[in-house]
């Protein structure tokens, strides 16, 4: 088991950074993938990217790859999500999920664990 907790979400303007933060506990949180997904308000949850366990390695949803960025550090269990020059369309409510065993990350089914989210709101 691994549990997800997310934050550093808030109320932020249109062009600020912002870091959110998945701090992730339990059983060897290092040994998977952490992918970051969003749900803006009346649609669906996307996928936004992941980071292979040791770090070595992210992968981001086509379009996002210049904005968006990920890290992690392993001794501290505690994976970021960096938002750059952020607009309006990036509100929603952003969750970290754990996925080990291989498979296709860019999708939920990959994903074992799941956090409850943080809420991202940007003004224009």
């Amino acid at each position: 088991q691994v549990q997800l907790v997310e934050s550093g979400g808030g109320l932020v303007q249109a062009g600020a950074s912002l870091r959110l933060s998945c701090t992730a506990s339990g059983s060897s949180p290092h040994s998977n993938a952490i992918g970051w997904f969003r749900q803006a308000p009346g649609k669906e949850r996307e996928f936004v990217g992941f980071i292979t366990p040791t770090g070595a390695s992210t992968y981001f949803r086509e379009g996002m790859k210049g904005r968006f960025a990920i890290f992690r550090d392993n001794n501290k269990n505690l994976i970021t999500l960096q938002i750059n020059d952020l607009k309006p369309e990036d509100t929603g409510v952003y969750v970290c999920a754990a996925g080990h065993g291989g498979g296709n990350y860019y999708g939920e089914s990959a994903y074992q664990y799941w956090g409850q989210g943080t809420q991202v709101t940007v003004s224009s």
